[in-house]
């Protein structure tokens, strides 16, 4: 178990969300004050501002409750909670983290006197259902879902233009489908259709998804690689788009930014997280769009996956009670509060009764005037919900190896077979 949690912390991610810098840590006890909230979160500009809009909202009913936001990288809670946990205490612990959906179950299962049961706090009916099974355990509630990873194929309507196409030939779409626009796309502008980090597996995610399948047998500790066919489905189609000579590859978030905003690609397919960047590039407004993501062709399939995405957790100790109420009377109830969110910082959230409030049906004009969150709310409620388990960053690792292994020759069947017999070793 200890050699799973440590791999975990050198896993790349894919999410915009989860990359921030290192800030002083707390040294609060998570029982050391019942009326002192201590939180740790990453990203000032998308979680932390939630909890400091979230803050304003609680203490104007709740002014003798003080709430303390700390800001720490993702990599860092990680390695903190995992040190403080082991040692049996709660001693410089906060009171609520924030634990992105595919790491949730290592702790949930590897320290479960740790975490406070939030199903009396918040109705998790309220929530997209996908969100559910990462955060809790033997029907459990212990995390309160937050941000939405719904994904979505950001295009470049002009370039589409140009090859003959138009938002409309984007519908329902599966990824084979894709790969012809690309060459298409390549042909008449010059442009790649997409760009890829070889040591980064998201997009292998978000397909495997689309089609209701992960690493993972549904107990979300057994493998499930070698004869996973959506797996298999996705990496020939991986290797398609680099034989299509569609792809331009990236080897950090910077540069797969710089790709899109300096216009070298023709489509970005990712979590919703990304909308900031994309916008980032001012002069590119009116000329991008954002269709269903494609699917894999597996029966069963849908044009909704996700990508990324975090929730709140409550640690045990004398604030427990009073940082479950904070979660629940904000992020757990309150829809005018994910009004806010959408308008001031772009945050979808999954609580379903805000999907249909003003923001979400806001036109936006560097989008064509497109309801994109509109559109990503409702694609929310189409993904696939599934028991990521405790070893996606660990099995990754091998993938990735694998992965190149596929490139340069090695059959599919072997490449499996093999991760497969890896990941049985590695995770007894």
């Amino acid at each position: 178990m200890k050699k799973v949690l440590m791999l975990c912390l050198s896993a790349v991610l894919f999410l915009s969300a989860c990359s921030s810098s290192d800030s002083d840590s707390s040294t609060s006890d998570a029982g050391a004050d019942s009326n002192k909230v201590t939180i740790w979160a990453w990203d000032p500009n998308f979680n932390i501002a939630a909890l400091n809009m979230a803050k304003e909202i609680y203490e104007k009913e709740n002014p003798d409750v003080e709430i303390e936001i700390i800001e720490n990288a993702q990599a860092d809670i990680v390695q903190k909670l995992n040190t403080g946990l082991s040692s049996g205490t709660s001693k410089g612990l906060p009171s609520i983290v924030l634990i992105e959906d595919y790491r949730a179950q290592s702790f949930l299962q590897a320290y479960p006197d740790a975490f406070y049961e939030m199903s009396g706090a918040f109705n998790k009916d309220d929530f997209a259902e996908y969100k559910i099974a990462p955060t809790s355990v033997d029907g459990k509630q212990y995390g309160l879902p937050f941000d939405s990873g719904v994904t979505g194929l950001y295009v470049r309507t002009d370039y589409l233009k140009e090859a003959g196409y138009t938002l409309d030939d984007l519908q329902g779409l599966d990824w084979q489908q894709y790969i012809e626009i690309g060459k298409k796309v390549k042909e008449a502008t010059g442009k790649d259709m997409i760009t890829l980090d070889p040591n980064d597996l998201g997009l292998i995610r978000l397909m495997i998804q689309t089609a209701g399948s992960w690493y993972l047998e549904e107990d979300g500790v057994t493998p499930s690689l070698a004869g996973n066919e959506a797996l298999k489905e996705a990496f020939e189609i991986y290797k398609g788009m680099m034989d299509a000579n569609i792809v331009k590859p990236n080897s950090d978030w910077s540069q797969f930014v710089a790709n899109f905003n300096n216009g070298d690609i023709a489509s970005v397919p990712t979590g919703n997280w990304i909308t900031p960047s994309v916008k980032a590039e001012a002069s590119q407004s009116g000329k991008w769009a954002v269709a269903p993501i494609p699917k894999l062709s597996v029966e069963g399939a849908v044009n909704a996956s996700n990508l990324g995405g975090s929730s709140w957790y409550v640690l045990n100790g004398d604030s427990a009670e009073q940082a479950a109420d904070f979660l629940g009377k904000t992020f757990g109830s309150n829809k005018e509060f994910y009004q806010q969110l959408v308008t001031e910082i772009g945050a979808i959230g999954t609580y379903k009764p805000a999907a249909g409030g003003e923001a979400y049906g806001k036109e936006d004009e560097f989008f064509g005037g497109q309801k994109i969150i509109s559109d990503f709310a409702g694609w929310t409620e189409e993904i696939t919900g599934l028991n990521y388990g405790m070893h996606t960053y660990a099995i990754e690792d091998i993938l990735i190896v694998e992965m190149q292994n596929y490139l340069n020759g090695k059959s599919i069947d072997d490449v499996l077979s093999d991760a497969q017999a890896q990941a049985e070793a590695q995770l007894k």
